[in-house]
């Protein structure tokens, strides 16, 4: 990548896109970028020096990429349409242009590399991982889909080109085929990104062709609810290692002993390495000890004691908009999460059930893309019907234009909880002031629902809209 000292990103804030513009700043590349809406991300990277527009129009690429083509690398999201003018203008010009997942693969190769793959479970997993490594003061590096509360972001700088590196392999649009890992973790093989793949088959397929790729004398942290036709794709003399909360799911790698203390889970963790007594992870979730587990399992692979690993767990403080508790006053609780598939907000409600089994539950959810909204109505009404109440946003399209006939409304009618509505944003911040029927509030959903965060909390922290403070 050293032939390319300028680079320019076509979507550069998106999360995996941000954290190769940081890498690529940090590493002495003058780096630029389009997107479509300024955010509190893209507004960091400004900070940071990075020159960011939002206006698709080619007269914005900065006048260096325009005067260097041949130095230049242009770096492109799925997300960004094939109407846009200046990547029809870029194309037209002949400028290299390579894929988010492209350009990861390359910064990867020669290094020990731990790719964290699963249609749901991943960010969080792999920072995780990147956390053990950090905090037990190993030289690492990290590419992450989210912003880790411990690390303040989501890049991790290696120090040495030997180091190993954390990746969040992406299975939308077949990205992470470009990597080939010494680890690997596929968290789950679930349904999703149909728009891409047509069939969950096709799906499998794909993480067949990315456990292949594992290197030679590598692991796979295999858990338990993948498709079986998974752990037969590893290469002859890759150690699989299947991992879930019991012994019967996980017969390699399982947890015992779990219980919740507060927002605290503690559990024994019983691995290829023995046994790790009582982890005290500060993040609540059944489903986020079953990452712990696979993440510990990979950090152990490199080298992590036990006491380094017990330091490293409680010392976790998840990533942001994964559990994220944003007011725990003694009256009402309010948390936000970044489940957007049917599996992802059910273990979400199940745990939230487990810390608080009395209160009333309300939750706001923002279904993301009509397409998976489609594809997954009855299961989105089913997990949905685990809260009290159930207020349904209108869907966040993204990338995709509206289908006939797909809309909120279609999840409506299964939904089984006490009360369910259909709300604007505006209606939502009414009634959590006047109409606080709840002890736990949670906002849910993969689009701009995380715009009502700030508003919310602001809220349910006024004494005189709730009678309390936190």
């Amino acid at each position: 990548m050293q032939q390319f000292p300028y680079i320019f990103f076509l979507g550069i804030g998106g999360i995996g896109m941000s954290a190769l513009a940081r890498w690529f700043q940090a590493n002495g590349h003058q780096v630029s970028g389009y997107d479509k809406t300024e955010t509190p991300l893209t507004l960091a990277l400004q900070a940071e020096g990075i020159a960011v527009h939002y206006a698709d129009a080619v007269e914005n690429i900065p006048l260096a990429i325009r005067e260097h083509k041949a130095e230049t690398l242009v770096v492109l999201t799925p997300a960004i349409p094939a109407a846009s003018l200046e990547w029809a203008w870029l194309r037209e010009q002949g400028y290299d242009i390579r894929k988010r997942s492209q350009v990861l693969g390359v910064l990867t190769q020669g290094r020990p590399t731990i790719a964290v793959a699963g249609t749901h479970g991943k960010t969080t997993t792999s920072s995780m991982v990147a956390h053990l490594l950090h905090h037990a003061g190993l030289d690492a590096g990290a590419f992450l889909g989210g912003i880790a509360v411990n690390l303040g972001s989501n890049l991790l700088l290696p120090q040495s080109p030997t180091a190993p590196v954390v990746v969040e392999a992406d299975e939308y649009d077949r990205s992470f085929l470009t990597l080939h890992p010494d680890v690997a973790i596929v968290t789950s093989t679930d349904a999703d990104h149909l728009d891409i793949y047509g069939e969950q088959s096709a799906l499998i397929d794909s993480f067949c062709q990315f456990v292949s790729q594992i290197k030679p004398g590598g692991t796979l942290l295999l858990n338990h609810t993948a498709d079986a036709r998974v752990a037969a794709a590893v290469p002859p003399g890759t150690r699989v290692l299947r991992y879930g909360l019991t012994a019967e799911q996980g017969p390699d790698l399982f947890a015992e002993n779990i219980t919740a203390e507060g927002h605290q889970f503690h559990f024994d963790l019983h691995g290829p390495q023995g046994v790790v007594h009582e982890l005290k992870m500060a993040i609540p979730g059944f489903h986020n000890v079953e990452n712990m587990l696979a993440a510990a399992a990979a950090a152990q692979l490199f080298g992590l004691r036990e006491t380094q690993l017990t330091e490293a767990v409680a010392a976790y403080r998840g990533v942001k908009r994964r559990f994220e508790f944003i007011v725990t006053g003694p009256a009402k609780v309010y948390v936000d999460d970044y489940a957007h598939h049917p599996r992802e907000i059910e273990a979400f409600l199940r745990s939230l059930r487990a810390l608080y089994p009395e209160k009333r539950v309300r939750v706001i959810f923002q279904p993301h893309l009509f397409t998976r909204t489609r594809d997954f109505a009855e299961g989105f009404s089913q997990s949905l019907s685990l809260a009290d109440e159930v207020v349904l946003l209108d869907i966040y399209p993204a990338r995709e234009l509206p289908l006939p006939g797909v809309t909120s409304a279609m999840l409506l009618e299964s939904i089984t909880a006490s009360a369910k509505s259909l709300q604007t944003k505006e209606e939502v911040l009414e009634n959590a002031k006047n109409n606080a029927t709840f002890d736990i509030l949670a906002t849910v959903g993969a689009g701009d629902i995380d715009t009502l965060v700030p508003q919310l909390k602001r809220l349910l922290t006024d004494s005189e809209t709730v009678q309390y403070k936190v």
